[in-house]
């Protein structure tokens, strides 16, 4: 069973995606024609990664909890699940700036939760992840 280091994987990509989008959508848009921009910085692409990021956290955080019983690991993950989407709902009432680290925040812990639960998983030589054996 793989779905473990898949989830683990998945979830930290689309993270660390929403983090860089936010990090970098600013200078795209400076150096990229409007038509572009608009795309680039449009709050769907916001919502659509977060809304890729809640179930597949949700779901290797529950897998990893089910292996390990490690509850740090779950409550930094609602954590910053909780301050992902509330940078995405309270963020043109708090300015961009603030959004913008709220995201930055929110995105670490949840690929720290992911991280730690895939590393913790592995100590505890559950069967869900890839054995390094030749």
């Amino acid at each position: 069973m793989k779905s473990q280091l898949t989830s683990d994987k998945f979830a930290m990509s689309f993270s660390a995606i929403c983090m860089i989008h936010c990090l970098f959508a600013p200078s795209l848009i400076i150096l990229s024609y409007s038509s572009l921009a608009l795309t680039v910085e449009s709050e769907l692409i916001h919502k659509a990664i977060l809304l890729l990021t809640i179930p597949v956290s949700i779901f290797a955080i529950s897998l990893g909890y089910k292996n390990h019983s490690n509850n740090a690991i779950i409550y930094t993950g609602i954590a910053g699940l909780t301050i992902l989407i509330s940078a995405l709902l309270i963020g043109e009432s708090i300015g961009e700036n603030a959004e913008l680290i709220l995201t930055i925040i929110g995105s670490l812990m949840v690929i720290a939760c992911h991280y730690r639960n895939y590393r913790i998983c592995k100590k505890v030589n559950c069967d869900c992840h890839e054995t390094s054996e030749a």
